[in-house]
């Protein structure tokens, strides 16, 4: 009885540990999401609420600002992914290279992530300012053209990625080294004995070795970039940029909630976006499937 009782103590704590998980997804989770579902088809009004069916819907797409809110998002998730995904496996190919100093390099590479977020966006509103911004004079020292940086509606969202970058290519890049050490130095040795210089050893070796991570990394990239809102609400004018031209899907969704109070409309178009990220993941996985096979 002895055994069985000692398993039976441990299965019950494991299931304690467990139980308690599940409920914390439950409560902080999985809960609103059902409740943003139901909410979408809902309509509150002098604090009563009835369905509503698809009018939430078919208001925010007969807003004005909802195409332009996704062009804007699509716009900010592609430069994102050219300049935020290819930046971070560059900068890890590079340290994976090199034999000293690696350390101090990883340190000072994920020391953006380690800053609260609206600190350094306010730093770099600060180097965006045309007036004492670092950015303009170091353009205007090299007798090159000032760029208006955020007062502009074609550079605002660029001004936006290069910051969002900044911040958030610390823990891509050490996830990326993290792989690249995991490739056998065998392979790099044969492609060097075969005369392989350092971008043929990448095309050949490093990307084909880390094609799992990233794609991964890749899908995360575009539900993380689509769900922007921190960066262009602090950078330009509470998130609208000039002419609307940074006003994203969510912080429509923010003005829906927050500033006309209008939960329904809000809950409805999160759920579309909701929809097109899992789309997104239904691809991919579909993808994956394929390509381990």
């Amino acid at each position: 009885m002895r055994p069985v009782s000692r398993a039976l103590r441990r299965n019950l704590t494991a299931h304690g540990f467990l139980i308690g998980a599940v409920l914390c997804f439950a409560c902080f989770s999985w809960y609103p999401m059902v409740r943003e579902v139901i909410m979408s088809f809902q309509r509150q009004k002098a604090g009563r609420t009835s369905w509503a069916g698809l009018h939430n819907l078919r208001q925010v797409v007969n807003d004005p600002s909802f195409w332009p809110a996704w062009r804007n998002t699509a716009e900010f998730t592609a430069l994102a992914l050219l300049l935020g995904f290819a930046l971070p496996f560059a900068v890890a190919v590079v340290m994976n290279e090199l034999r000293h100093a690696r350390g101090y390099l990883r340190v000072l590479v994920y020391l953006p992530v380690m800053l609260p977020p609206v600190s350094a966006l306010l730093l770099f509103k600060y180097l965006y300012n045309p007036e004492y911004g670092l950015f303009d004079h170091v353009l205007a020292l090299l007798h090159l053209p000032t760029s208006g940086w955020l007062q502009s509606p074609d550079m605002a969202m660029f001004a936006v990625v290069i910051a969002s970058t900044w911040m958030n290519m610390g823990s891509a890049t050490l996830i990326y080294l993290a792989a690249l050490q995991g490739i056998p130095g065998e392979l790099y040795e044969a492609a060097e004995l075969d005369g392989a210089g350092l971008l043929r050893r990448v095309w050949h070796v490093t990307i084909p070795q880390t094609g799992s991570i990233l794609s991964l990394m890749l899908m995360l990239q575009i539900v993380a970039t689509m769900q922007v809102f921190v960066e262009p609400f602090v950078l330009t004018n509470g998130g609208q940029g000039v002419d609307g031209s940074t006003t994203t899907v969510v912080y429509l969704i923010y003005q829906y909630a927050f500033n006309f109070s209008n939960y329904g409309a809000a809950c409805a178009l999160g759920l579309l976006l909701l929809l097109v990220l899992a789309g997104f993941s239904a691809v991919y996985v579909r993808i994956d499937r394929r390509l381990e096979r």
